[in-house]
């Protein structure tokens, strides 16, 4: 008689077609929430809620891929809406659910285990993960200001461009950062001009005071993108490589690892300044705290 495979019963329970919560997969696995996500986490390196959608997407990614409508594919993935799931795919492939159908259907995992055809799991026992702490870093960072521009939509026009702090600069070379639109919509540019850079495509165009709608059509434009450099440069190991800018004037070299950190550490700034600031301007947020962000993304309460 062969023993119990109960890590293979607690994967099952998170693919199961019914079980769309942390507490749907602990029932089909007979366990409490707690437990079963403390040994999924600890045994596979990653959270059920989170290895669920990974998956999912994985799947809706295969069936797009072999001629499946993207409205069906997001139905069975758990989306109840078809602009949920396309910004969830844009986000984890770098491209939208339209794209698919020549990309490679499998994301980045911290275990190596897939989606197979029809609905198995494949360990792919060679895969190296992204390291998870660029990962999370350069993930909340997207959401992060995705939050606060969808938040900035509640201000009048005046509150959004008002000067809040005259002659305040973030970056001496970037101009006065004075406003909630202009701090924003620097947070924004700094991944737009620095792909612009690496891909070696045109400098973007420069709106210093997009109204909030028109800034997150342009965050969810690029963010996907950002992502996705980020991935392919942790992928084969090229945080060393250099470019050489020719939009700089005259042209400079970087260093791919110190091109990240740069965006990184000037958008955290610009982040909570403007949670500050919109705070000050009546607009009820929370602290952006990675903690919760992660929770959050692995199905937890905060």
């Amino acid at each position: 008689m062969t023993g119990r495979d109960r890590l293979r019963e607690l994967l099952d329970a998170v693919l199961d077609e019914d079980n769309r919560t942390l507490g749907d997969m602990a029932d089909g696995a007979f366990a409490s929430p707690y437990h079963f996500s403390r040994v999924l986490s600890r045994d596979v390196g990653e959270a059920p809620v989170a290895m669920r959608r990974r998956v999912m997407l994985e799947r809706a990614a295969w069936r797009i891929r072999g001629g499946g409508s993207v409205t069906d594919a997001a139905w069975e993935a758990g989306y109840e809406s078809l602009e949920g799931f396309s910004r969830a795919f844009a986000r984890a492939y770098g491209h939208p659910p339209s794209e698919a159908a020549g990309s490679d259907v499998w994301l980045p995992a911290p275990n190596g285990i897939h989606f197979h055809p029809p609905m198995n799991l494949w360990v792919h026992s060679t895969e190296q993960p992204m390291n998870p702490v660029t990962d999370q870093l350069v993930r909340h960072d997207l959401d992060d200001v995705r939050e606060l521009i969808t938040h900035a939509k509640a201000l009048s026009p005046e509150d959004w461009t008002a000067v809040r702090v005259p002659g305040h600069q973030v970056a001496t070379w970037e101009g006065p950062e004075e406003s909630i639109a202009t701090v924003l919509e620097r947070a924004v540019f700094a991944k737009e001009v620095w792909l612009a850079a690496v891909e070696g495509t045109d400098f973007p165009d420069v709106d210093r005071e997009p109204d909030p709608v028109a800034l997150l059509a342009r965050h969810e434009a690029v963010a996907a993108r950002w992502l996705a450099v980020v991935r392919d440069t942790d992928r084969r190991g090229g945080w060393d490589d250099r470019i050489v800018d020719a939009l700089c004037e005259p042209p400079e070299s970087f260093v791919l690892s110190s091109i990240v950190t740069h965006v990184l550490t000037f958008g955290a700034y610009r982040r909570q300044l403007a949670r500050v600031w919109l705070r000050g301007a009546g607009v009820d947020l929370d602290d952006g705290d990675p903690i919760n962000w992660l929770r959050a993304e692995n199905g937890e309460k905060p």
